[in-house]
């Protein structure tokens, strides 16, 4: 109490400037010392600089109406003592601080009530969303709080959306919405929401694209200009891209309509080299795999349930996740011979089968929608639903190749020391000396049984590595 009372005696005897903060009715001057207020803020230091002391004696007289004056004195009481309580603040006034800390260039207190509020007050902040994101997009040096903002977005987007107006929302900050792969929103929520925020830019039109004159139309394409070629309008389905996207054609470029048409009605036209891929949502606990990712599940999903199977728009289209991919085998984990591979598999209906080539990126495949089977002499999997695969890389879809089983009698080969086996030839993987203990020493695929070839050689190939997951379809 002695430090406080010498501290207070001081401040009030020997103060050589005055601060006025807040404005009418509710003003407040406090006393200070420009030695002090100089060494302690950059900020400070550069107005001081602009303010010399009157030769007649007046103090020098500072003034700051953006600030009020109960937020002042904790910001004064840190620069003259070192330290910022908050434990009786509520969030909105730790807020009040935070924005001052900016403007008083005290990059330790920025950094620490920024990481308090995200750790402390995560559903005040949701709840408040409007209020926090008007605040810290406002200032530059409030990125974990922006990306804070980000993050809810992008994670939360139907709740912030409705928390607040979010037409208020920056085109800068829309794009970078907007641009996000891990955005969780359906594609045809982003664009109604695209729309939405453009009509928030330009109050004078009215939702119904029927009552737009050309000029309306050239408007709001200019509003938009920067956020429709983010939209993935791709992954759309037929019935939302005629509903949904037809009305507002002119805001789109004629070759992008013209291909987003076509590719409705004639899926087997020829694939532009652009097109962004569907965004990542619904990721939980579908997969965990170290050789293909969820588009490449997606699409396996979709063939598994024969949807858009002969489409080469397929990939294109929004994520398809009704299963859960359940891990039974991981070479690297578990080895690479046809024992462990009877183990762990056998008698599991549902199955897929990824292996990735030896030296390249290339990933081939195949789904059995019967069980895996041992038999020391041979025998057929009977089945019309089976099929094989290729895809160049993990990233490369549009040359995917699927092929189904034409000889449903030859389907599958069960053999102790066979793997995952497809057809006569089309999809082997064995151990020659007939071994099961012993690691596979001959893989190779041909055109057999199955409609296409899914290789570009019959020569031999090696292993990297390879995962078989049974397919279970989840409950929601």
């Amino acid at each position: 109490m002695e430090n406080v009372f010498i501290i207070v005696h001081f401040v009030q005897h020997y103060y050589d400037i005055t601060i006025e903060v807040g404005e009418d009715p509710y003003v407040k001057i406090f006393r200070a010392h420009k030695i002090i207020l100089y060494y302690r803020s950059p900020f400070l230091r550069r107005i001081l600089a602009s303010n010399k002391k009157n030769n007649d004696g007046t103090l020098v007289h500072i003034t700051f109406p953006n600030i009020l004056p109960e937020i002042f004195q904790i910001i004064l009481k840190y620069i003259y003592g070192g330290i910022i309580s908050i434990n009786e603040q509520e969030p909105s006034e730790i807020l009040k601080i935070l924005t001052a800390a900016v403007q008083f260039d005290f990059q330790e207190i920025v950094d620490y009530l920024q990481e308090y509020l995200i750790e402390n007050k995560f559903e005040w902040m949701k709840q408040h969303f409007g209020l926090i994101y008007q605040t810290v997009f406002q200032c530059d040096s409030l990125t974990e709080l922006q990306n804070f903002c980000t993050d809810c977005m992008t994670i939360f987007p139907q709740e912030i959306f409705e928390s607040f107006d979010f037409t208020l929302l920056s085109e800068k900050s829309m794009i970078s919405l907007i641009k996000r792969d891990d955005l969780q929103m359906r594609e045809i929520d982003v664009w109604e929401n695209v729309l939405k925020w453009g009509l928030g830019k330009n109050p004078t039109l009215l939702s119904d694209s029927t009552t737009w004159s050309d000029d309306d139309f050239k408007m709001m394409k200019s509003t938009l200009q920067y956020c429709l070629p983010l939209v993935r309008f791709f992954s759309l389905s037929s019935e939302d891209f005629f509903q949904k996207v037809r009305p507002y054609r002119k805001l789109l470029k004629h070759q992008l309509y013209e291909e987003l048409l076509e590719s409705y009605l004639n899926p087997n036209s020829i694939l532009s080299d652009n097109i962004l891929l569907p965004r990542y949502i619904n990721i939980d606990e579908t997969i965990d795999s170290t050789i293909v990712n969820l588009n490449i599940v997606s699409l396996i999903s979709r063939w598994i349930d024969k949807i858009n199977i002969k489409s080469k728009f397929a990939y294109t289209r929004e994520l398809y996740l009704p299963h859960e991919f359940k891990l039974l085998l991981r070479g690297s984990q578990d080895g690479f011979t046809p024992k462990k591979f009877h183990e762990l598999c056998d008698d599991m209906p549902h199955t897929v089968t990824f292996i990735k080539v030896k030296e390249t990126e290339e990933i081939i495949g195949g789904y059995n929608p019967l069980k895996w089977e041992s038999h020391s002499d041979g025998k057929w999997g009977v089945t019309k639903d089976s099929f094989i695969f290729s895809f160049k890389n993990k990233n490369n879809f549009k040359d995917s190749i699927l092929s189904h089983v034409i000889d449903t009698e030859c389907a599958l080969y069960y053999l102790n020391n066979f793997g995952p086996t497809f057809g006569n030839d089309d999809f082997d993987i064995f151990t020659r000396e007939g071994d099961v203990s012993d690691e596979y020493n001959f893989c190779r695929c041909k055109k057999v049984t199955y409609e296409e070839k899914i290789r570009g050689t019959v020569d031999e190939f090696s292993i990297e590595d390879y995962e078989v997951f049974q397919i279970i379809r989840k409950n929601n």
